[in-house]
């Protein structure tokens, strides 16, 4: 646990949990929750780090890198998850492992309406789909939950997803969306 003041750099140790997991492919959306561990996925040369058009790709990506004997792990955010719903399916169906990382939007001093109403269904719609949901709170849970989600999707071949909360990622506000 962090010292009081001290902040915890969790994408740093999301991508040490990814390591020792034995993840290869880290496919992702771009999203500024998840910036640092994408930089520090491209920055490793162990990884095969895919950019998505869509979150729904992600979920081809791995059951193909499963089918050809790579772990592999989706990052998204919690809009993206509407758009995999018919995906999962094939996820559920097939059994095939899957750890997703969501960082959520739609809490926590939401700017944004729009990301409201996926924000607030992300955890029901994962968990009508089959998926098991882990949601953590603080910067010092969110490493323990990848490692957890990692060790109960590819020993029983389920698919777990770890939502990230806004009050961990940070709150956005409209005036740092205009000037990026």
């Amino acid at each position: 646990m962090a010292e009081r003041g001290e902040a915890v750099d969790w994408p740093r140790r999301i991508h040490a949990v990814l390591k020792e997991a034995g993840i290869g492919v880290v496919g992702y959306v771009p999203d500024a929750g998840h910036k640092r561990l994408i930089e520090l996925c491209h920055a490793d040369p162990g990884l095969r780090t895919v950019v998505l058009s869509t979150e729904e790709e992600g979920i081809g990506l791995a059951a193909g890198a499963w089918l050809g004997g790579a772990r592999s792990v989706l990052l998204m955010q919690s809009s993206g998850v509407g758009n995999c719903v018919n995906a999962l399916g094939t996820v559920k169906e097939c059994r095939f492992p899957l750890v997703l990382i969501v960082t959520m939007r739609g809490e926590y001093g939401e700017f944004n309406p729009w990301q409201v109403p996926m924000g607030q269904a992300t955890a029901r719609v994962l968990e009508a789909m089959g998926v098991v949901v882990h949601k953590v709170a603080r910067p010092e849970e969110v490493a323990p939950a990848v490692d957890a989600a990692a060790r109960l999707a590819y020993g029983g071949y389920s698919c777990v997803a770890v939502l990230v909360s806004q009050a961990v990622i940070g709150i956005k506000s409209f005036q740092e969306q205009a000037a990026q």
